[in-house]
């Protein structure tokens, strides 16, 4: 869809790229008429029948003010999920993952990138200023998709590596079927994975109200 506001401007402005170290690619959550993906049942490779998608995917974003900086939520879905609880692999139907980029104006115009905050392992993994060789020509940041060591889930860092774009789709933007069910599916239902579910991880989509402004909250990471 084309931009019209500064909003949504500015989310296009920053929009990340994603490398893939292990796991799944990013693939559609919902379509326009709200039905959502039925995900991929734990089984086999971390990146099983989920290798990149050959008709391309989507990433979403919603954006707000936050203790005076502009911050715009970028998340991505992916059919499985991973947890690494021993030398083994183990998952679960359906993952989020998102990541926060911190700017000083919603005019695209005239903002610059302040900080990002990353879905990690456990919690969100902080960065103000991030560094100069995480971000492409100024606005794109760089960002990994990986698994991490013992009793760690999916998570995303900061690299060096160049990696993929999706088409950006706003909160905003979507149609209020697909919004709707993304916010009263229960991406979390698929309890087959006990070791995961031991984790105390949860799977939820990020930019549901409330979920939202709660991850704003959690991740800030200035001072």
């Amino acid at each position: 869809m084309e931009p019209t506001t500064d909003s949504e401007k500015s989310a296009i402005k920053y929009k990340p790229q994603l490398h893939i170290s292990k796991g799944c690619y990013p693939y559609p959550a919902v379509q326009a008429n709200g039905a959502i993906s039925g995900g991929l049942k734990w089984s086999g490779w971390a990146n099983s029948d989920c290798e990149k998608p050959v008709q391309g995917s989507q990433i979403y974003s919603r954006s707000d003010w936050y203790k005076g900086k502009w911050a715009i939520m970028y998340a991505w879905y992916f059919p499985k999920g991973a947890f690494r609880a021993s030398k083994y692999n183990r998952g679960h139907r359906h993952f989020w993952s998102s990541a926060i980029v911190w700017t000083d104006n919603t005019n695209p115009d005239n903002s610059t990138i302040l900080g990002v905050s990353m879905s990690g392992s456990k919690g969100y993994v902080k960065k103000p200023s991030p560094k100069t060789k995480y971000i492409e020509k100024g606005t794109t940041l760089k960002l990994d998709s990986y698994i991490g060591f013992w009793l760690s889930n999916q998570a995303l860092r900061l690299t060096k590596k160049s990696g993929g774009t999706q088409d950006l789709v706003t909160w905003e933007q979507l149609t209020d079927e697909a919004r709707d069910a993304l916010s009263k599916f229960d991406f979390d239902a698929d309890t087959s994975d006990a070791i995961f579910f031991s984790s105390g991880a949860t799977v939820v989509m990020p930019l549901e109200d409330g979920v939202f402004t709660s991850i704003l909250e959690e991740s800030y990471p200035f001072k």
